[in-house]
């Protein structure tokens, strides 16, 4: 599936409390094998996803309908 993942000299440890049931959840939507690989992904597909939504904020309204086709 070739997840990328933070260079291991940017990983800090960090302790929080999280529900185990999502972190069960969330490892196998993710299809990873431990709870650390599920919370970095977890944590990096929501930045990615807002970085998305900013864009699409930006550009609202300048695309015009049909001007890109879809799979």
């Amino acid at each position: 599936m070739g997840v990328k993942m933070a260079a291991p000299s940017r990983l800090t440890r960090k302790s929080y409390f999280v529900d185990a049931d999502s972190i069960r959840r969330a490892r196998k939507a993710l299809k990873v094998a431990s709870d650390a690989e599920a919370i970095r992904l977890s944590v990096e597909r929501v930045a990615e996803m807002e970085a998305f939504w900013q864009l699409m904020q930006k550009s609202r309204g300048s695309l015009k309908p049909g001007s890109f086709d879809t799979p």
